[in-house]
């Protein structure tokens, strides 16, 4: 299992321009992006155990961090 954080410049090479843009011009997608950036660190803390967890509330976090990504993705693709 990979530690490396999953950052949307990372994950969306292609968009990131259009991700720039929505951040200041979109609201909803900013606040979007600020939860997904949170969410981020968070699993990254767990999987790393600088701020250990358990699995279920990790898994928990990891579903949240999909749900925001497949969000943003759909609105960077729209």
């Amino acid at each position: 299992m990979s530690h490396t954080p999953h950052e949307l410049a990372e994950e969306f090479p292609e968009h990131v321009d259009r991700i720039r843009d929505l951040k200041s011009s979109d609201g909803h997608f900013a606040r979007l992006f600020d939860e997904y950036h949170e969410v981020n660190r968070a699993v990254h803390r767990a999987e790393t155990k600088v701020e250990p967890t358990d699995d279920m509330h990790l898994e928990e976090m990891r579903k949240s961090r999909m749900r925001l990504k497949d969000e943003i993705y759909g609105m960077l693709t729209a």
